[in-house]
């Protein structure tokens, strides 16, 4: 776990007025275990690690409006709602690529130096900080590779003018070569690593084995599904994708790394589920215990956290997710769960073809009426808990308030029913792409009756409601916001989706502690749930591919056990006998990793290297220019005194468009110009 007490070693030195590890002279780097230990701290502050302090746009360092998977077909992001990875690191990807390249030097001066003071050290410390070079050059150029393929290997110190300056230049290596080299490292890492590191924060034998498994199972898949490959203008070397010819060897070969890896951790049984407030049959208990896990930091779950400390190490996520009548700095709701994610659960009412019911008939069907509901959160009564868990629906409770999620007040008759509101001149225009506002509908003309303007506007949200007074079921006459206290509202402030983030919110943080840079929860950048997904996944590719199990496995039970396990902790509906290790158990696993690991910068990568970002209709549809994102929004109707949901693409039109040479990014100009050996992406 990444936790304070190994930067503290770093302050300490900083306090101690003690230079950089830069400018220090190798025989005080490596005198003994504590400047050693602050040579090894300043590499872990630069790890490019995506917690609280990562974004799409702004890469890593900046906890800024920074959101877990804002981009990722699981949300968007209210003030970049276009992005979803289409141009990630537009801002701040020249900036890494150099930070990238300065953190494998440190690795290589440790691995090259640190053999001259062995004797300084005792030889299971000496082993270990070996093991700690080869992890951290492993974890960056894995973080490299699968955003630009090929990269430059630099594996060994290069300095002027011990070095001529061309033989100072390194060109892209084959994708192919760069993944072996990242495979080789991580090897070496579980080779030199002790079990329990020696100090908390450092890597471990278990840290490098579950890191290499999520490595090689990207390596792997991409091999298998990527489409894409070209060569370098300048060097002739396939920088992007790999030999048509040997694709399927390379793919194979990674998946099975991939799959030994999670299986040594799983054997090990050092790890466990999280369970401690879980009750077999109690949805409330699961809930609870779902979000018990994030919060926990002793939790058997966690193999590898990064922790927060006020005054060195802070973010700013609960500020920026919180519903907005929440809010506490000003800001809320910066990321908005969508429709499409939200049905990948189980437990709600659905159409044959697996879209939530709102209708009581099809939803073709023109003489169809909305289905009515004391309670909006009747809708999803029987949700499993882990979508509660991870996602506010309106008028549930958080931080001990309803959460008032709104999109307007139906005022006309019901006698006959409530008949879609989506239409204009007396067409349904639900199939418009982009969809038209609410407010331009007949039933917002003066042809029925209901309001859905509601503001609310000035720096960071000062109000300028449009109140309504209506009279409830009980009979009370109130006035309140037509679109309630967290939205949606039309100058997209609040619930953009019909729903908030609750995962990683702090449940037990008061409203006024919810400042901007200020929040130290931590972040779970590796669990267990995670290995017994990767196992699962790696293993249904390798039967798939006709692949035999290691003596001792059986792929599908192994698969199906992963499964089961995490199904059953989430109170999903139980598993139906055992896991095919076909394309529909594929597409099960992929689901079910989808569902466990929403909002922690997976699904990001996860579609990337499945290469299904351009194809599938992942968080809405295809319409004329890209794709639109589908929300879910609840009404009151005053004169049946209950709620109705509609079903819609998001009001102010939002999408993204994301082309298949998309899924390398570009190399940073100043790079390509500057050198006489960096190519960029082919296509490009």
């Amino acid at each position: 776990m990444v936790l304070v007490l190994l930067f503290g070693v770093f302050m300490s030195c900083a306090e101690l007025n003690v230079p950089s590890p830069t400018v220090f002279q190798d025989k005080d780097v490596f005198a003994n275990e504590t400047s050693l230990m602050a040579y090894l701290a300043r590499m872990y502050s630069r790890m490019p690690f995506e917690d609280f302090r990562y974004s799409v746009r702004r890469q890593f360092f900046d906890d800024w409006l920074a959101i877990p998977d804002a981009c990722s077909g699981q949300c968007f992001e209210r003030d970049a709602p276009g992005w979803f990875l289409t141009r990630e690191g537009d801002q701040r990807n020249n900036e890494y690529w150099a930070e990238a390249f300065g953190l494998i030097r440190d690795a290589n001066v440790l691995l090259e130096t640190l053999p001259k003071y062995q004797q300084n050290f005792t030889p299971a410390f000496y082993s270990h900080s070996i093991g700690e070079a080869y992890f951290v050059r492993a974890f960056v150029n894995y973080s490299m590779i699968k955003r630009y393929g090929g990269i430059p290997l630099a594996l060994k110190v290069m300095t002027y003018p011990d070095q001529t300056p061309a033989e100072l230049e390194i060109p892209r290596s084959t994708e192919a070569q760069c993944w072996d080299q990242v495979l080789a490292d991580f090897n070496e890492a579980i080779k030199y690593l002790s079990d329990v590191s020696p100090q908390v924060g450092l890597a471990s034998k278990n840290i490098a084995l579950a890191f290499k498994s999520e490595a090689m199972l990207y390596a792997g898949t991409e091999a298998k599904y990527n489409k894409q490959t070209g060569f370098g203008q300048k060097t002739g070397v396939r920088v992007i994708g790999f030999d048509p010819g040997t694709e399927a060897t390379y793919s194979k070969k990674y998946l099975q790394e991939a799959y030994n890896a999670a299986r040594e951790i799983m054997k090990k049984g050092k790890f466990s589920l999280y369970k401690k407030s879980w009750s077999p049959g109690d949805p409330q208990a699961q809930f609870q215990n779902m979000q018990d896990m994030f919060f926990d930091s002793n939790s058997p779950e966690n193999i590898y956290c990064m922790e927060y400390a006020l005054n060195y190490k802070v973010h700013g996520y609960d500020v920026y997710a919180v519903p907005l009548q929440l809010r506490g700095a000003g800001y809320s709701c910066e990321a908005n769960p969508i429709l499409d994610f939200v049905e990948k659960y189980d437990g709600l009412p659905k159409n044959p073809d697996g879209t939530i019911k709102v209708f009581d008939k099809d939803p073709s069907d023109p003489t169809r009426k909305y289905l009515l509901f004391d309670s909006p959160m009747d809708l999803f009564k029987n949700a499993e808990p882990r979508l509660r868990a991870y996602v506010c629906f309106p008028m549930d409770v958080m931080k001990g308030e309803v959460i008032d999620i709104r999109r307007g007040v139906y005022t006309a008759d019901v006698t006959n029913g409530i008949s879609p509101l989506l239409v204009q001149n007396g067409k349904e225009v639900y199939d418009a792409a982009p969809g038209p506002a609410y407010s331009s509908c007949d039933a917002a003309q003066g042809k029925g009756a209901f309001t859905t303007k509601s503001l609310f506007t000035g720096v960071h949200g000062d109000n300028n409601k449009v109140p309504i007074k209506i009279k409830w079921k009980d009979g009370r006459d109130t006035t309140v916001n037509s679109s309630g206290l967290s939205g949606p509202f039309d100058d997209a402030l609040g619930a953009n989706g019909g729903f908030t983030i609750r995962k990683w919110i702090n449940p037990n943080l008061p409203t006024s502690g919810v400042l901007e840079g200020r929040m130290v929860q931590h972040f779970v950048l590796m669990r267990y749930a995670e290995v017994l997904l990767n196992a699962a996944e790696a293993a249904c590719e390798l039967a798939i591919a006709g692949v035999a199990a290691p003596a001792g496995d059986n792929f599908a039970d192994i698969a199906t056990q992963a499964i089961v396990d995490i199904r059953e902790r989430a109170g999903a509906d139980p598993l139906v006998g055992k896991l095919t290790m076909d394309e529909t158990g594929k597409m099960l696993i992929r689901k079910e990793r989808q569902k466990e690991l929403a909002y922690e910068n997976h699904n990001l990568w996860d579609i990337r290297r499945w290469r299904t970002q351009h194809s599938d209709v992942v968080n809405g549809r295809t319409g004329a220019n890209g794709i639109y994102y589908r929300g879910l929004y609840p009404f009151y109707s005053e004169k049946a005194g209950k709620y109705f949901f509609d079903v819609r693409l998001e009001e102010h039109n939002w999408m993204y468009k994301l082309q298949e040479v998309e899924y390398y990014l570009a190399i940073p100009d100043g790079e390509v110009s500057k050198s006489t050996v960096i190519d960029q992406q082919p296509f490009r």
